[in-house]
């Protein structure tokens, strides 16, 4: 079953929400207006409280994908499948969104088209081959991105620096929490 009737309740405007992280704090904005279903997954998630001890787990940089033709820089996010999720939602391709990979994006991890969940990427400079018909992903249909980070850059890039065996970061970076910005959650 496909994310559908949360889509109609969330508001155009931009979102805002911090990840706390325990090396300082990352804001983002969604974008509900262009990605509704992927903003609509990820707040349903922020809301939950489900991403408060999760942990950024993952860095991929030119250093560690030596068997990858196609390299990415980006820092990657979740649970890393430690808890259930919801049900996965259909992918909002970048041909459709007009969002693209730029640095700073926000999108969400996937193994195949419409398996998205909980894990979410945040790019560390411009990933063109991330987008609808990049080669990153054999089936070209790209990742969702769905947001930006308009804050934080020194700790996406603490954590994209960060010591790491192959592209597991060793010790994962903790996310102590992540809120719609304004709200009082501690």
């Amino acid at each position: 079953m496909f994310l559908g009737a949360a889509i109609s309740a969330q508001p155009a405007a931009p979102v805002h929400v911090r990840i706390v992280t325990a090396v300082g704090v990352i804001e983002v904005e969604l974008d509900p207006a262009r990605a509704p279903r992927t903003v609509a997954n990820f707040l349903r998630y922020v809301d939950d409280g489900f991403f408060d001890g999760a942990s950024f787990y993952r860095t991929v940089t030119a250093a560690n994908q030596p068997d990858n033709a196609v390299k990415i820089a980006v820092i990657q996010g979740g649970v890393d499948g430690k808890k259930t999720a919801f049900d996965p939602i259909a992918i909002e391709r970048t041909s459709e969104t007009g969002l693209k990979h730029l640095s700073g994006t926000i999108s969400m991890a996937r193994n195949g088209p419409d398996t998205a969940t909980t894990e979410f990427f945040i790019c560390v400079g411009d990933q063109p081959e991330l987008d609808f018909g990049g080669r990153r992903n054999p089936d070209g249909q790209g990742f969702a991105a769905f947001g930006r980070a308009t804050a934080g850059w020194d700790v996406i890039t603490r954590i994209h620096e960060s010591p790491v065996a192959a592209q597991r970061l060793t010790p994962p970076i903790l996310i102590l929490r992540v809120v719609r910005s304004g709200t009082t959650k501690p």
